[in-house]
């Protein structure tokens, strides 16, 4: 009986060491979970702050490329030499000009109202002035108030040459560059620089040249790369200024057309006859 008494008396000092045993181990192991749950937490923040910074980078740099290049592609004209990427400033101007010859009145004659003497025509055109490559771009809208055509033309003071595309016969003309009517690239920057500012050059006057198609051109080619790129796959014709065919006459009646345009402070008509 003593025996028996005496090992449970050893048996329940055994249960309760394991019990003492078993709750600090429990103790550590909540006491150790709590910096762990701390730390995934602290984890889970830097990375939600690190996504969001790459988020802002990417929206950063989807506008910075949207601005810079997606807008500047879309600001260039979708057809003929203005889809041309040559990263120069088109010119949208006009010109008002007087095609009547007129004279200055006495002081008794002033109480007629001038501008409807000087009967003052618009013309309005796009220009791209590339000063390295010695060209002037300028494409001609159709007229609103003018039996002229829609032109894009070439100025190629390098080749010394002109070319006329008449958008409503999509046929090119070719002539020697007449430096008399057309500025020089420089010069013709600085005007349209000086009148910026406003839409319309300063009232000027009109100046009339006849041309005559003379032959047909076949080798486009071989007018440079500006002309070329205006006038390839289309009928390409040359041209020559009237009053240089010996022969002609005035009063000839011929098929001709008209473009208006300038490249100067005042505006040309240029017109292009078949005979």
């Amino acid at each position: 009986m003593v025996k028996v008494t005496f090992n449970s008396a050893l048996a329940q000092k055994d249960v309760k060491k394991d019990a003492e045993t078993l709750i600090p181990a429990e103790n550590k192991d909540v006491e150790v979970a709590l910096p762990v749950h701390r730390q995934s937490r602290a984890w889970c923040w830097c990375m939600c702050l690190g996504l969001a910074l790459m988020l802002s980078g990417v929206v950063v740099g989807g506008a910075y490329l949207y601005r810079y290049y997606f807008l500047e592609v879309s600001k260039q004209p979708q057809q003929g030499w203005e889809s041309s990427s040559y990263g120069t400033e088109v010119y949208w101007c006009g010109v008002r000009y007087v095609e009547e010859n007129f004279m200055i009145q006495e002081e008794d004659e002033m109480e007629v109202e001038l501008p409807n003497q000087l009967h003052m025509h618009q013309l309005e055109e796009r220009i791209r002035v590339l000063e390295r490559e010695q060209v002037e771009l300028i494409s001609v809208p159709v007229p609103e108030f003018d039996d002229g055509d829609p032109a894009d033309i070439v100025h190629d003071f390098q080749r010394r040459l002109t070319a006329y595309l008449d958008l409503s016969l999509n046929k090119c003309y070719v002539i020697p560059l007449n430096t008399s009517i057309v500025m020089p690239p420089r010069d013709f920057l600085e005007l349209l620089i000086n009148v910026k500012a406003g839409t319309y050059l300063p009232q000027s006057y009109l100046v009339h040249e006849e041309m005559i198609v003379t032959e047909r051109l076949e080798h486009v080619d071989q007018l440079g790369y500006f002309i070329y790129n205006l006038c390839q796959g289309k009928e390409t014709f040359k041209l020559q200024r009237r009053d240089r065919i010996l022969g002609m006459q005035k009063r000839e009646v011929l098929n001709c057309r008209k473009i208006h345009h300038f490249a100067n402070k005042f505006a040309v008509e240029t017109l292009i006859c078949e005979p």
